[in-house]
C-alpha cells in the first residue's frame, strides 16, 4: 500500500515537472503537443492506481482521501482512456489545479511525509 501511494505522488510530480516547463502555466502546457500526452497519460496511472487500491480492498486508506477528488479523477481518466481527443482542456486545467493537489496533499499527510 505504501509503495503505491509512493507512486502515485511520483506521478504527480512528473505532472508538476511537466507544468514547470512552461513556467508553472498549466494552459501553456497543456498546449504543448508532447506535454499534454504526458500529463494526460500521468492522470490515466494516477486514476489506475488508485483503482488497485480499491481491487486491494484498501477502502480505509481510501476513506482517508476526498471522494469528490477520487470520483472527480476517475471520470477524467475515462474521458482520457475512451474519448481521448474530446477531452475538454479546461476540465483537465481544474483537475490539475484544484483536484491533483488535494489529492497530493491528503497522500503526503497519511504518508506523513
Amino acid at each position: 500500500m505504501k509503495k503505491r501511494l509512493e507512486l502515485i505522488i511520483d506521478k504527480i510530480n512528473d505532472i508538476e515537472f511537466f507544468i514547470a516547463q512552461k513556467n508553472n502555466k498549466i494552459i501553456p502546457a497543456l498546449e504543448d503537443r508532447i506535454l499534454k500526452p504526458a500529463i494526460r497519460m500521468q492522470i490515466i496511472s494516477i486514476a489506475e492506481q488508485f483503482n488497485k487500491l480499491k481491487e486491494e480492498n484498501e477502502f480505509e486508506l481510501l476513506a482517508q482521501i476526498d471522494k469528490d477528488d477520487l470520483r472527480g479523477l476517475n471520470a477524467v481518466r475515462n474521458f482520457i482512456a475512451h474519448d481521448y481527443d474530446s477531452v475538454d482542456d479546461h476540465i483537465l486545467e481544474t483537475v490539475l489545479r484544484v483536484h491533483i493537489p488535494k489529492i497530493k496533499l491528503q497522500l503526503e499527510n497519511i504518508l506523513e511525509i
